[in-house]
């Protein structure tokens, strides 16, 4: 079933104070990488699995 998501990593990037987003193609990247953004007490990360869209061909 992995294979037909993505996973997006939505998290507070501490140094600037904003909100970002970032994409993976496996979930244990994702993992990965949420695990390091949450560095202060203040700082935290979603992972959100999303479907891929098929493409659909023009008439």
């Amino acid at each position: 079933m992995e294979a037909n998501l993505y996973f997006e990593v939505t998290y507070l990037d501490t140094d600037c104070g904003r909100i970002r987003t970032e994409s993976f193609g496996d979930a244990e990247d994702a993992e990965r990488f949420a695990s390091r953004r949450i560095v202060a007490a203040d700082g935290w990360a979603i992972i959100d699995a999303v479907p891929l869209r098929e493409e659909r061909e023009a008439a």
